[in-house]
């Protein structure tokens, strides 16, 4: 997917390497470039120095004072900063970078609170296979260990949560730290690094050459592999494809489809990887996320060969590891994952390929089309299945219907809006009931978390400014990070978010009445009006209570060119597509009773 990078008064190319010696900036750039930079200069301006080679267009942040150094060089440079109100805002929007461009996420964050607050982001990253760096600010040297103001252990913090946690120490390693943390973040099984900044190494000077631009390393598939792939497919009678993970490209995107129109294969896509194949498409037969089509889910048990490739199937896309048998599948199981380690970590295949999204299409160019097809009406079976599953949704409680909302949606909206979301009940309705058509238009974390939908929204309007950019939230939600409307008003991004607000944490709630019936506690939400926040900060709001007010208000909104929020109303009974509170209610006291 290609955008056109956004920039709120462009920088100028030319900047500071140092201010200190008076040197002709432009010659500086193109030294820098080519990794030829021996004179003194601060260990901020070092740090900023080796983004620009690196190819950083774009980066966010919340200020503070622990990384005055990093600010002070990047005044200069041409690099977007985006200007958040939250940590978590500001990494979910690296985040999503990373997933429209394919390089990692930057990010910037100040020392303790700052770095807590950031912590869903790098997890998002973590779990979602994002490539992200999140610089954070530090303690001097000098004050570590005493528990200064603010400080962290961040190698201890995020361990666990990240890639790579590490401490620059002085600023002559900066150049050699980015450059691995570049790597780390992109090669394998992407994933978010954490670099930690200590004060006093941003303003020290050095004398140091800057490193070349780092392109991650792609595994190939060998030719022995794609021969035993050539076999099993020759011998299958049922076998279905699962499209997930990360690493694709356009390219990727578009030789995978002509393989699966040359073999006429089922494709499914995992849980909130919808956009990895066209919905209009023959051979989409659905995805296979939270409350997938029972049918889906039988025909995945029932397939003799499963090509999953991409992606990891993990708890969600799995429906709790009950589609594949760990650690042995029932089916026949050739999973193809750039990230050696990821294979054979859960489900023992029977063919394991090392390989990218990239270089496996590239590499099933050269396998036979078979002159029989076993498949083609369990396919063309799959395919009906799947339209009559997202076809008219049920009527549930309320005058507002939300599916039938998406329905108009998924007509009006271009191939190439993008759409995201964060989690909740509300989600539901996105996942089954809107198809997406082009590579790269779906941004919502298959971490699960909240809060993702207003921050992804705002970067993907700043990366792809000609494009819509519809936001879902629902009303839990959206005030995890709803202060970043304020981001998209400053920086004169109209997406509209879609608000459905049925005054509960919906999703909590439905497990309660399952587990707890008639025990409610914790769930219960009062809920400000939602359309005069979106006002108060500038942007244009509305409060939609009926489903035949959807429509304009939405054309309303997108004619307004600002920031938009539809506040959709919608029933407490109207908890999930197929049944409502009190049907789930029912269900939890029937299986209480025996």
């Amino acid at each position: 997917m290609t955008c056109t990078p956004s920039f709120s008064g462009a920088p100028s190319p030319e900047y500071r390497l140092s201010r200190k010696m008076n040197k002709d900036p432009g010659k500086m750039l193109k030294n820098a470039v080519a990794g030829a930079v021996e004179f003194p200069r601060t260990g901020g301006q070092i740090l900023v120095d080796q983004l620009l080679i690196q190819g950083v267009e774009r980066a966010t942040c919340v200020p503070g004072e622990s990384y005055l150094a990093v600010l002070d060089a990047l005044h200069d440079a041409a690099i977007d900063v985006l200007i958040c109100r939250q940590e978590g805002g500001a990494a979910m929007m690296a985040d999503a970078y990373a997933r429209l461009s394919g390089r990692p996420g930057i990010c910037f964050v100040t020392r303790g609170p700052g770095a807590a607050n950031a912590s869903p982001g790098i997890h998002i990253a973590m779990q979602d296979s994002s490539p992200m760096i999140v610089f954070v600010g530090q303690v001097e040297r000098s004050m570590r260990e005493r528990e200064a103001f603010q400080e962290l252990d961040y190698k201890a913090v995020f361990g666990t949560m990240a890639k790579w946690a590490v401490e620059i120490d002085a600023a002559a390693r900066i150049p050699e730290i980015v450059a691995r943390a570049f790597r780390v973040a992109t090669q394998g099984r992407p994933g978010p690094v954490v670099i930690s900044l200590p004060e006093d190494v941003l303003t020290e000077m050095a004398t140091v050459k800057d490193v070349p631009l780092i392109e991650p390393v792609e595994p190939f598939p060998g030719e022995a592999e794609m021969g035993k792939l050539q076999a099993l497919l020759a011998a299958a009678e049922r076998p279905l494809v699962i499209l997930g993970g990360s690493r694709w490209t356009q390219e990727a995107h578009d030789a995978f489809l002509r393989f699966a129109e040359r073999f006429d294969l089922p494709v499914t896509t995992s849980f909130r990887r919808s956009s990895l194949f066209p919905a209009d498409h023959e051979n989409y037969v659905g995805d296979l996320g939270v409350g997938p089509s029972p049918k889906l889910v039988q025909r995945v048990k029932e397939a003799d060969l499963v090509l999953l490739v991409g992606g990891r199937f993990s708890e969600q896309q799995s429906s709790g590891y009950t589609l594949l048998n760990v650690p042995v599948p029932k089916q026949k199981l050739v999973h193809v994952y750039p990230d050696i380690g990821e294979l054979g970590r859960v489900y023992q295949p029977t063919l394991a390929i090392n390989a990218t999204p990239d270089t496996f299409t590239a590499a099933l160019a050269a396998l036979a089309t078979p002159n029989r097809i076993a498949w083609a009406e369990r396919r063309k079976a799959a395919r009906a299945e799947y339209l009559d599953w997202t076809g008219k949704p049920r009527a549930l409680p309320g005058a507002f219907q939300l599916g039938e909302a998406m329905v108009w949606l998924r007509e009006r909206l271009p191939p190439d809006a993008i759409v995201t979301n964060g989690a909740g009940n509300y989600a539901t309705w996105v996942h089954r009931y809107f198809r997406f058509h082009r590579f790269g238009t779906q941004l919502a974390p298959t971490s699960g978390s909240m809060g993702f939908g207003t921050p992804a929204a705002v970067m993907a309007k700043r990366q792809c400014p000609d494009r819509i950019v519809v936001a879902f939230a629902g009303d839990g939600c959206f005030l995890m990070n709803g202060q970043e409307f304020a981001t998209a008003v400053q920086y004169d991004l109209p997406i509209i978010v879609v608000l459905v607000d049925n005054g509960m944490y919906g999703t909590i709630r439905m497990h309660q009445e399952l587990h707890y019936p008639r025990r409610i506690s914790g769930t219960m939400l009062k809920n400000p009006d939602f359309a005069a926040y979106a006002k108060a900060f500038g942007g244009h709001g509305e409060r939609v209570e009926r489903t035949a007010d959807f429509a304009p208000a939405f054309e309303r909104a997108l004619a307004s060119g600002k920031p938009s929020i539809l506040h959709c109303l919608v029933d407490a009974e109207a908890l999930t597509p197929t049944r409502t509170l009190s049907e789930i209610r029912e269900a939890g006291e029937k299986a209480a009773a025996g």
